[in-house]
């Protein structure tokens, strides 16, 4: 089991300011958690009824920081800690730069990138961003397609629906010789396919360990379909918060959570510091208690 911070809300312990997070998660890292990710908005329509896990968690003006540029600033104040989103919205940018935003990012990190992927779930933001709506799916399994071929491959040549390559040469690669994909898609057949032909892990919005149990032994199955080790499926889960009267996330409503996302099939642990901790003086108590939290694996084991 591995242990992650996400970073939605930080910036509320610095007055709003986000430039302080390198060395937040510097701290973290120094506490021995194993990942940081952040979420990814270009922009952000009006219509977040459309939103399809309940009531939208963010106001309008929440300010979405771009996610590569944070996590190669993070990359600079940190050494060991894996950078990860949840997720990209891949579509958003075209393939080729994607490949070379994450190799390079991988690079400045020495080889620690562990992307999230995703298609996202707002119209008004492909619009804005002169990107179809409209098969959405197929340039998102082309991107993948084209981000392997160009950290693999010189001269690369690829004939698709949405993306033309012809004795294209790439460079940097990534350090890593083979940088894991993690896909936050919701568990359909289809995508459940697409995690096991193109995925490393899965990033799930379902927090019920009974509801995640099925899916994660679906996966599983499209792996060994595949010939490939069903065991090593990457997921990582946020267990389902509880509030107390203060306001805060209640920890040991968390530690009582764990055991039963690991037994459904979760490897990574994803938590939300802004929700446990009043500010910034907490955190680095909260990470050690976070930590701690590995030796629940351990024990079921």
């Amino acid at each position: 089991m591995q242990v992650a911070i996400g970073l939605y809300g930080v910036q509320q312990w610095f007055g709003g300011d986000f430039a302080p997070i390198p060395e937040l998660v510097r701290r973290a890292e120094d506490a021995g958690i194993d990942q940081v990710s952040i979420t990814d908005h270009v922009v952000m329509g009006e219509h977040v009824e459309n939103y399809p896990y309940g009531p939208f968690p963010a106001p309008l003006d929440y300010p979405w920081f771009e996610p590569i540029t944070v996590l190669a600033s993070i990359a600079a104040a940190t050494r060991r800690i894996r950078l990860s989103t949840g997720i990209v919205i891949a579509p958003l940018r075209s393939a080729v730069l994607l490949a070379k935003q994450l190799a390079t990012l991988d690079v400045m990190s020495r080889g620690r990138v562990t992307i999230g992927l995703g298609i996202g779930w707002q119209k008004e933001e492909y619009d804005a961003s002169g990107v179809p709506w409209e098969g959405r799916y197929a340039r998102f399994d082309e991107q993948i397609k084209v981000c392997k071929l160009l950290w693999n491959e010189a001269p690369a040549s690829y004939s698709g629906t949405t993306v033309q390559l012809e004795r294209i040469h790439q460079w940097p690669r990534p350090v890593q010789a083979h940088l894991p994909i993690w896909l936050g898609l919701a568990p359909t057949p289809r995508n459940i396919e697409r995690i096991a032909e193109y995925g490393d892990g899965w990033i799930p919005m379902e927090q019920r360990p009974e509801v995640l149990a099925g899916h994660i032994a679906a996966m599983r199955a499209a792996f060994v379909k595949r010939k490939r080790d069903p065991a090593e499926l990457a997921v990582r889960a946020v267990p389902r918060m509880a509030f107390g009267a203060n306001g805060l996330a209640d920890f040991q409503a968390l530690v009582d959570a764990v055991p039963a996302l690991l037994a459904a099939g979760a490897t990574t642990i994803e938590v939300f510091p802004s929700a446990y901790c009043r500010g910034a003086e907490e955190f680095a108590g909260f990470c050690e208690r976070l930590v701690a939290l590995k030796k629940l694996d351990k024990a079921a084991h």
